[in-house]
């Protein structure tokens, strides 16, 4: 058995290394100087108690509670996959909650995200995740949007110092002592009679939203 199988099935070991990894987050916010830029869109949907969808890339998951401002929870999605249930601890320590995905025949439930959705929860996905292709939106945000009706809200980060890991999406792990910038986007609303061929528009319309969000976090942190 290698390492890192024995690592995934051992539960002391994974929660161990997760709360160093919590440690670490909260070093780097700890150290960092971290700007925020279009907070009106979340926030009219926090006063009123409307839920949302927060969509990002999955390469920014590491930092992405430090964008949240609202005394409700970030319900976030997590694959079953072992590093999804890894990040689901870490997340935990975080002050987030993770949504459980149990899958039969290859197909996911979306239940339990329908239900937290109707009970006016906030539900984070990563719409290229969690194999990829990278910062490429599949259809199922889409349809999450248009079943539910809650909008989708955009949202970039980027950071003065990280490192890229040699993993399928290039994941980001920001550095102590980092200038950060969050910028978020236009809610975008799915309507409910939305054909096969206007999901797949906004598909497009969804991954051009979050990456002119990055874009501009990217300059944030250089103006």
């Amino acid at each position: 058995m290698t390492i890192k199988k024995t690592i995934v099935k051992n539960l002391i070991i994974q929660h161990f290394l997760a709360l160093v990894s919590a440690l670490y987050i909260k070093l780097v916010r700890a150290t960092s100087i971290i700007l925020e830029k279009n907070n009106e869109f979340p926030e009219f949907y926090w006063k009123n108690n409307k839920p949302f969808i927060l969509a990002f890339w999955h390469n920014q998951l590491m930092m992405i509670s430090y964008s949240w401002k609202s005394k409700s929870k970030l319900n976030i999605l997590a694959s079953g996959h072992s590093d999804g249930r890894f990040g689901a601890i870490i997340a935990k320590y975080l002050g987030s909650n993770n949504i459980p995905t149990y899958s039969d025949k290859k197909t996911i439930s979306l239940k339990p995200i329908f239900r937290l959705l109707k009970d006016s929860h906030y539900v984070a996905i990563t719409p290229d995740g969690p194999r990829g292709p990278n910062q490429k939106v599949s259809e199922g945000i889409i349809k999450i949007a248009k079943t539910s009706q809650v909008p989708i809200i955009p949202i970039g980060f980027a950071s003065s110092k990280f490192k890229k890991l040699k993993s399928w999406d290039s994941f980001m792990v920001t550095k102590p002592f980092a200038r950060c910038a969050f910028v978020w986007g236009e809610p975008i609303i799915i309507p409910k009679t939305s054909s096969e061929n206007q999901i797949e528009e906004f598909k497009i319309k969804l991954e051009d939203e979050i990456n002119i969000c990055v874009n501009q976090a990217k300059k944030e942190i250089h103006a």
